[in-house]
């Protein structure tokens, strides 16, 4: 088989006969194979086992068919080495048992050591690596930081955010005393991915669409900047030509300006603004990534096409463009849709390409 580089080729704005796809959270509970091993594993024990996530993260490789491979991880993962009790409980999602609310708790925050504490997320990248030799580069990635301290403050996952707002807004000298903690100790563990192998990262800001812009501007955007520049250095040293950071603000298109400043190499954006916009607002110094509804994958196959037609139309030959869902396939997507639409991508891509 083939090494298939059409992913790492679009992320480095190269020209590529045809569009690479890959999905958010393709490793997970949309697929049968998945569930089987979910109903016999806890989800971090899963996260903590090389084995098993090894094999989790090659499922949608081996049998969906996509062109790059994302290690099934969590954003969350770094959390207890940095003293913070995280559970994933069942129906509820991620829970921090001790949130942090004041000055006295984010003193008490460590950072974490990103072979110590997330050593087996590095072990499972080296591992995957030779799995992935001849098929498919590999994606890690981690949280930025406002979503993590998102998670942190609130406790759980929110859509009202009052008590990270409130600290933002009302203790600006704590919310950058933790907002400096979680980015160091983002940029070491992200640095550590790379070391380990990871080809590509993706900084997801999952949350950050619930900001104000004057509030990203402010408070946000500067930490998130400082990751994306310090990993950029960073894979620098490891290989020539450097690793592509991927920097997703999920719910951001109304501030696709200010993200941009954030830097990096790939601009991943949401289903909520048209890609023939999205292609008029990202300088080209940036590849773009995106931005099919993920609901796309319920609508009838005539539909599902004229979609992703629409999408790739409005690229063109633009180079560097990466498809993908504009957030997480939905756990009860059916698999053979999602074959369906790579299909669809790679097909009507070539298409494109060649009459141009």
């Amino acid at each position: 088989m083939a090494y298939n580089d059409l992913f790492l080729r679009a992320a480095r704005r190269e020209v590529t006969e045809s569009t690479p796809v890959w999905m958010m959270r393709q490793a997970g509970r949309y697929m049968a194979e998945y569930r089987e091993i979910r109903a016999k594993h806890g989800f971090l024990e899963m996260c903590r086992t090389p084995e098993l996530a090894v094999e989790v993260t090659m499922q949608p490789v081996d049998l969906v068919g996509v062109d790059a491979a994302i290690l099934f991880s969590d954003i969350l993962v770094v959390f207890p080495g940095m003293g913070l009790d995280l559970e994933f409980a069942k129906g509820e999602g991620p829970v921090i048992h001790n949130p942090v609310r004041t000055a006295a708790d984010v003193r008490k925050l460590r950072l974490s050591d990103p072979l110590g504490d997330t050593g087996y997320v590095m072990d499972t990248i080296k591992i995957l690596r030779g799995e992935l030799e001849n098929k498919v580069p590999l994606i890690g990635f981690g949280g930025a930081p406002f979503t993590l301290a998102s998670y942190m403050i609130e406790g759980h996952g929110t859509r009202d955010y009052e008590y990270t707002k409130a600290l933002m807004w009302g203790e600006p000298q704590v919310w950058d005393e933790l907002m400096s903690k979680i980015t160091d100790t983002v940029i070491a563990y992200l640095s550590a991915q790379i070391d380990a192998g990871a080809q590509t990262i993706q900084v997801f800001d999952s949350w950050v669409g619930y900001v104000a812009p004057r509030d990203y501007e402010r408070s946000v955007l500067p930490y998130t900047k400082r990751v994306i520049e310090a990993l950029t250095e960073h894979g620098k040293k490891v290989v020539p030509e450097g690793v592509p950071i991927i920097h997703f603000p999920n719910g951001a298109t109304s501030m696709l300006d200010l993200a941009q400043q954030a830097g990096g190499d790939v601009l991943g954006v949401d289903w909520r603004l048209e890609m023939k916009h999205v292609v008029e607002q990202v300088d080209e110094r940036f590849a773009i990534q995106g931005n099919i509804d993920p609901v796309a994958l319920f609508a009838p196959d005539d539909e599902l096409e004229r979609m992703v037609v629409e999408i790739l139309e409005a690229v063109g030959t633009r180079p560097g463009h990466i498809f993908n869902l504009g957030h997480g396939i939905h756990k009860t997507s059916d698999p053979e849709k999602a074959r369906t639409m790579i299909r669809y991508v790679h097909e009507h891509s070539e298409r494109i390409r060649s009459v141009s």
